[in-house]
């Protein structure tokens, strides 16, 4: 296992994928994500439509955890992010900047 570090001003998905890159991981196991960011954009799929993307985005500092996989070299993480007022929002993560804080995916090799 090793750790990847998003320090302020890095998104989320490709520090991760590039840091697993430069460690010779093309195919492994997220296996916790936490930190915080300042935006975000998540998607989940419609009630009618499974095979469809609801993309919302947020912009506020929020906490953040997850998991997720590397697979091919391509970061594919779902997380929940939690705000201010206490409310959730959970689903695929598209893309998250890291501001003032920093987020650490713990990362196993396949």
């Amino acid at each position: 296992m090793f750790v990847i570090s998003v320090e302020p001003g890095e998104e989320v998905l490709a520090t991760v994928a590039q840091q697993a890159r430069e460690r010779g991981v093309v195919n492994g196991a997220i296996v916790s994500l936490i930190g915080a960011v300042d935006a975000a954009c998540i998607g989940n799929m419609p009630k009618n439509d499974p095979q469809g993307d609801v993309l919302t985005e947020y912009r506020e500092p929020m906490e953040l955890s997850g998991t997720g996989e590397i697979t091919d070299g391509k970061s594919h993480i779902h997380c929940v992010l939690s705000a201010q007022d206490n409310s959730t929002f959970a689903g695929h993560l598209h893309w998250a900047t890291v501001g003032n804080w920093f987020v650490r995916a713990y990362v196993v090799a396949m």
